[in-house]
């Protein structure tokens, strides 16, 4: 009889009492212990086993189920009689910052004193704190939700130094998705304040603290050392491009295979189209455990790995990207490689200066997978991971190239042909359906909309030399297009978004971008290549959230 699949069980004791499908990985346990590496860093994709590993490790080595070694028999880790020794002998001190995601600095310090504090109420259900020291107490009592930000900093170490003495032995400390808040930091505009703030904690948990034994930090992304992990030099950073620990997390094709046999499942080519293609360091056939676990218990093929907020970065550098980006998503969307430079320490701050940034972010998050590399350019040539990925990137993209695609035609066939009323029917048709997919957010959403009008346009490069952001005449227009026929019209184009200059209407908006237009000489670049100027349509676009206004005039008196 085949075993019950719960769907997004994390605890690895429930799924073992209770014989639950579950394969065993806890090699890892073995391999991280020998390795003697005080602070291990590994990144993985999300929904990649990382929360049941850390759960796995808490389980084997916490006291708190040292009576409980059951649990593990049969398992890889029980093979060898010396880590059957160590099984529940060394404190655990397990921290998740996989749902801080607050819309504010105040509001992430604020959930990180409320998680801290449940930690010290936990150690103080299962330890006697009749027994404690009264250092011990006056610690236990002023660890809650009012504590002060340097208490923060030094709380993990402090409940080290009292489990140190309390059980004799240094206690080892798991910190699972580190990077959940820093990414929503990022996103919402309170990166340096938090980046700071983190800092110290890191600094005094992970850097300066003598009562840490082991830690081991799980996240997607690989934070610039610079800006969270200054000057730890006892730091072991684990990539998807590692060979250490590269078949731990995820499946194996023998796994999956073994897997589908006990369901009765035979389908084994399908699978590997939709599921396999992961890569980490040289194991090139990793299935996606989430998307396996699924896809047993339901049988059907599906995209199970849905798009969630973690993705909100990958939206905003798309919205931001240029014109060779955007071709190069479209390639891949259309099944082909691209060559790419990629960087797997992400440095936030540049990340809208860094064309190459989204690929970094889209190899971390286990988007794109390696196909070559040249060590000599430092080039990958990478591609979509699987099926599964290009039909849930496909829907994710095409919004800024394809949808809706009849609308994206007619939009520029309006465009070129200077049909202001139909511009903006199409256009306000579009907006309402996307923009609500993407965070506009507060950062530079002028950028956001100057970057979905490209994305809308970039298919008339065969007809145009489109520029964006280039110095002509007293400033930098937003949008030329220079025709390569005389027979199309040459196209200027200047973004506003409303309340920039204190309008009080889109149309004051977009009267405003012409006015601008005109005073900024921009038509200085057509001049440049003997366009005459009453060959030019001038655009102004007005946004205001949702709302957006096109304007223009053919004949401005340049």
């Amino acid at each position: 009889m085949s075993r019950v699949i719960p769907t997004g069980e994390q605890s690895f004791i429930t799924l073992r009492r209770n014989n639950y499908f579950y394969i065993d990985k806890t090699k890892f346990i073995s391999n991280w212990w020998r390795s003697g590496d005080p602070v291990t860093l590994i990144t993985r994709p999300r929904r990649f086993g990382k929360t049941l590993m850390l759960d796995t490790v808490k389980t084997f080595f916490s006291p708190e189920f040292a009576e409980q070694s059951e649990i593990f028999s049969g398992l890889e880790i029980f093979n060898n009689e010396n880590f059957k020794k160590i099984q529940g002998t060394i404190p655990v001190i397990f921290i998740s910052f996989a749902d801080i995601k607050e819309s504010s600095y105040e509001d992430t310090v604020s959930s990180i004193k409320e998680l801290l504090s449940s930690i010290y109420r936990y150690f103080k259900r299962i330890l006697d704190i009749s027994l404690f020291s009264d250092w011990d107490k006056d610690l236990f009592a002023s660890m809650n939700n009012d504590m002060s930000d340097q208490a923060v900093k030094r709380s993990i170490r402090n409940l080290a130094e009292c489990l140190t003495y309390k059980f004799n032995n240094k206690p080892i400390i798991l910190l699972d998705e580190y990077d959940s808040p820093l990414q929503e930091a990022w996103i919402k505009g309170y990166w340096d304040e938090l980046v700071e703030f983190l800092r110290g904690f890191f600094n005094s948990t992970f850097k300066t603290n003598p009562y840490l034994e082991r830690a081991l930090i799980t996240g997607i992304t690989r934070v610039s050392k610079e800006s969270i992990f200054s000057d730890m030099n006892n730091l072991e950073v684990v990539t998807t491009t590692s060979e250490r620990y590269a078949d731990c997390f995820g499946f194996t094709e023998s796994e999956v295979f073994a897997a589908m046999d006990e369901y009765s499942l035979t389908d084994k080519e399908k699978v590997k189209e939709w599921y396999d293609g992961f890569s980490f360091g040289s194991k090139k056939e990793i299935y996606n455990p989430w998307s396996i676990i699924n896809y047993l218990q339901k049988k059907k093929f599906k995209a199970y790995w849905a798009n969630n907020s973690s993705n909100a970065i990958i939206n905003s550098l798309i919205s931001k990207s240029d014109e060779y980006v955007k071709e190069k998503i479209k390639n891949l969307i259309q099944g082909k490689s691209v060559t790419t430079i990629l960087d797997e320490e992400v440095v936030f701050s540049q990340l809208y200066n860094d064309s190459n940034a989204i690929w970094s972010f889209l190899m971390a998050s286990g988007y794109v997978k390696p196909l070559y590399y040249n060590d000599e350019t430092n080039e990958y040539e990478i591609a979509f991971t699987n099926y599964e990925v290009h039909f849930l990137m496909e829907q994710l993209i095409s919004l800024w190239f394809n949808k809706p695609s009849v609308s994206g035609v007619k939009f520029r066939e309006a465009l070129l042909s200077n049909n202001l009323k139909y511009m903006n029917l199409l256009l306000q048709d579009i907006a309402e359906n996307t923009f609500s997919f993407f965070d506009i957010g507060k950062q530079e959403p002028e950028r956001f909309y100057h970057a979905f009008v490209l994305g809308l346009i970039v298919d008339l490069k065969g007809r145009y030399e489109i520029n964006s952001n280039r110095e002509s005449g007293l400033g930098r227009y937003d949008v030329v297009m220079i025709p390569k026929s005389h027979e199309d019209h040459a196209i200027v184009i200047e973004f506003k978004v409303m309340g920039s200059n204190n309008e009080k209407s889109l149309e004051e908006t977009c009267a405003n971008a012409l006015r601008q237009i005109k005073e900024k000489h921009y038509i200085n670049v057509f001049r440049d290549r003997g366009i005459n100027v009453n060959n030019i349509y001038a655009y102004g676009f007005a946004f205001k959230g949702k709302e957006v206004l096109i304007c223009g005039d053919s004949e401005i008196d340049f």
